[in-house]
């Protein structure tokens, strides 16, 4: 008997999000139901614009589902391409949360290390541990060159000047305050050496993000917004060099 293939799980995003809008388009759906078994002018109006928004929750369904199975493993590669890889990249990963990108870094190194911090909240993430990103490492085979930390991106326990390549993807924004965030954009100046990249992506706070960096002394080289190719909501990518 053939045994079972292990795939890893990257999760799927914003479930909280995802439960409300299901728990929407279900309760739309039956009060639309007993407004149109009413069977008058006003009820049926009411129950037309419920119908509407249950489709257009099983729309944003669908695109979620998309997102997950798809679109972030498209929009990880299309980040990583951003980096001329040499494979000896001291590479970090800000809310790696399953680990998508630090694994997909370390898939591009031969000698290099990425690392992964995060707080593991579960509204981010659904079933966001420590535990589950390393098991993820461990079946697409990359457990020697990721390592794992507890840490929070307003206050990173790493010297200066000590990664080429920082990244990161739907994190910054969940810093409560312009201020908080702006620390964190702070904080990958710090750790980034001279010369190094950041290729950050997020829904929205981006400009914000570049004018940190540029207060910090970085450069702005790339910034684009990308929308069907995600399926799900409109990323912004930036790339910001160091020096």
């Amino acid at each position: 008997m053939k045994s079972k293939i292990k795939r890893p799980d990257y999760g799927i995003d914003a479930p909280v999000i995802m439960k409300y809008i299901i728990l929407l388009a279900i309760g739309s759906f039956i009060l639309g139901e007993y407004l149109r078994a009413l069977n008058n002018q006003n009820a049926n109006l009411v129950a037309s614009i419920l119908f509407m928004v249950v489709r257009i929750n099983i729309a944003q369904i669908i695109l979620g589902l998309l997102y997950v199975k798809i679109g972030k493993f498209r929009h990880r590669d299309r980040m990583l391409d951003l980096v001329s890889w040499k494979g000896n990249e001291h590479v970090l990963d800000i809310g790696t949360g399953r680990g998508l990108l630090m694994i997909g870094a370390a898939k591009r190194l031969h000698d290099g290390k990425s690392i992964g911090i995060d707080i593991w909240k579960q509204s981010d993430l659904r079933n966001n541990t420590y535990e589950k990103t390393l098991r993820n490492a461990q079946i697409e085979g990359v457990a020697e060159k990721i390592e794992i930390k507890n840490a929070d991106a307003q206050q990173m326990p790493f010297s200066g000047d000590q990664f080429e390549v920082v990244l990161s993807n739907l994190c910054i924004h969940n810093i409560p305050g312009k201020q908080g965030r702006n620390k964190a954009c702070m904080e990958i100046a710090r750790v980034l050496k001279a010369g190094g990249i950041a290729v950050i992506s997020d829904i929205r706070y981006t400009q914000n993000y570049a004018d940190a960096f540029t207060q910090a002394g970085m450069r702005l080289v790339w910034k684009k917004t990308f929308i069907l190719q995600t399926f799900f909501i409109p990323l912004t990518i930036i790339k910001a060099v160091k020096g």
